[in-house]
């Protein structure tokens, strides 16, 4: 998963807009807000940041 630092800092979470950290272990992006934590597949080293495609925490990937 390639994912520029550049671009990892202006992205967020659009469920509650809160920063993304890389999960390269999982290929995903997942919000760092406690509350939400939902993470975002990337597929093919793009950011799917659709709320629909996204797993909630607990979830099985």
């Amino acid at each position: 998963m390639k994912i520029d630092d550049w671009l990892l800092e202006i992205l967020v979470c659009p469920a509650c807009r809160a920063p993304l950290r890389s999960d390269e272990s999982s290929a995903e992006l997942v919000c760092t807000s406690e509350a939400c934590g939902l993470a975002y597949p990337v597929r093919d080293d793009i950011p799917v940041l659709l709320v629909d495609e996204a797993r909630r925490p607990g979830e099985a990937t």
